[in-house]
């Protein structure tokens, strides 16, 4: 498999060279400077096969930021200070008991794909005994991060954790635009700020004012709530049971089940886990006129009717029963999410039939290599191996062909963000490999 890119592959640890810090790899040299937590997870998937070494310090950069609570944050800054907005100055944390000293860090979370990335690595590992020393260490901090979320994130014990951001999953999915619409904001709550990102790439390809506006009132607003999770629940605006976040929580407690097998620990309370949250993802995110899994609005108590290619990561963490992945199947495999025509780039972010379908705005159409990565996996998962081929195939190509972007237009193929993007180079490796 390798000797047919043994080119692409080259490429591919060129780029994570390039972005390698000497403690963690950059998702991308041009914006984004400091470490993001699942970018760094989906990162050491791609190092396990050419660097154990490298692949664990990745994510044992990032766990020493880990909050006294078991917060993961979704950034790590740097010691060298950027221009990259938000800085650490503005999420108010200074003092903050819960953040580890000398450490500096954002007051949010992203999807926990960490223990599977462990797994991962000890799956692949050259050095056996080094890979399960790696497990030994970083047990204790998952297991803390697990329980984070069901402690402090899931108020109702209902096995879901909310998340509080629209940065803590898809940025700006047409998924939040209820809940930012409604979100009234009088000129003083407003905070002051000045974005780089536009200055990179391309305004219309980004979130617009409005979205931004909105992301920092509520970064201000969790530091006026000294990130009291209980605070922050009872008011927040923003409060959603998402199906990407719980798809790979659910994943992760079996993956780190399996690692207290490993070593020799009880799994058990991370099988409960599993299988709490997977029943709660089939008994209210499930719907079944539409085929697919929705995000729940914990403010309004409704779903949201917004079909997106997360609705299908399910398939991913095992939840679908043979009937409700048929039906996934049926909706991945139409003209809304490509199918298996001749021509067709691999699968959008966002339906395409939707009205404010966008091939270019962000995670509003355009093809992300990671949402992908995960559907083929789910697919496989599932035995439908002629969609899961022909994903995998299509991210190849659409690299090989169009570079290491950020995300890329479904429709011409168009690779956008920015360039040398390190998971798209990790979890091209993982499918070559």
């Amino acid at each position: 498999m390798i000797s047919e890119h043994t080119a692409l592959v080259q490429q591919a640890m060129d780029v994570l060279e390039k972005n390698w810090t000497g403690t963690f790899t950059q998702p991308g040299a041009l914006l984004y400077h400091h470490q993001w937590s699942w970018d760094a997870a989906f990162i050491a998937i791609g190092y396990a096969h050419y660097n154990q070494a490298r692949a664990e310090q990745e994510l044992r950069s990032l766990f020493e930021a880990q909050w006294t609570n078991g917060l993961v944050p979704h950034i790590v800054f740097a010691s060298q200070p950027t221009d990259y907005f938000p800085a650490f100055p503005f999420w108010e944390l200074e003092l903050n008991p819960l953040v580890p000293p000398q450490r500096k860090t954002s007051g949010i979370v992203q999807p926990p794909v960490h223990a599977t990335a462990v797994l991962h690595i000890y799956r692949h590992a050259q050095d056996i005994e080094q890979a399960r020393a790696f497990l030994a260490e970083m047990f204790p901090r998952l297991q803390a991060w697990h329980a984070y979320l069901y402690r402090e994130r899931d108020p109702h014990n209902e096995g879901l954790a909310f998340i509080r951001h629209p940065w803590e999953a898809m940025d700006n999915s047409p998924i939040w635009d209820p809940i930012l619409q409604r979100m009234h904001l009088r000129p003083e709550e407003i905070p002051t700020y000045h974005r780089v990102d536009t200055s990179s790439v391309q305004a219309k390809y980004r979130p617009g004012k409005a979205d931004y506006d909105r992301y920092t009132y509520l970064v201000k607003f969790f530091a006026s709530c000294d990130y009291d999770e209980a605070r922050i629940a009872a008011t927040c605006p923003f409060l959603v049971q998402d199906v990407l976040f719980n798809s790979l929580l659910c994943q992760g407690n079996r993956d780190l089940a399996e690692i207290a097998r490993i070593l020799g620990e009880d799994p058990q309370p991370f099988e409960h886990w599993a299988e709490q949250t997977a029943r709660a993802i089939n008994q209210k995110l499930w719907h079944e006129e539409r085929g697919i899994y929705l995000d729940f609005d914990m403010v309004t108590q409704q779903s949201i009717p917004v079909s997106t290619a997360a609705g299908f990561l399910p398939l991913f963490a095992g939840i679908p029963d043979a009937r409700q992945a048929q039906r996934m199947y049926s909706y991945l495999n139409s003209p809304s999410f490509c199918g298996l025509t001749e021509g067709c780039y691999a699968v959008p972010s966002y339906d395409k039939q939707a009205p404010n379908f966008s091939p270019d705005c962000y995670w509003r159409g355009p093809i992300w290599i990671n949402i992908d990565w995960l559907l083929y996996h789910g697919l496989s998962r599932y035995g439908l191996s002629e969609y899961a081929q022909r994903i995998r195939q299509s991210i190849i190509e659409l690299i090989e062909q169009k570079g290491f972007y950020e995300y890329f237009n479904p429709l011409n193929g168009a690779g956008l963000g920015t360039y040398q993007f390190s998971w798209t180079a990790a979890l091209l490796l993982d499918l070559i490999y």
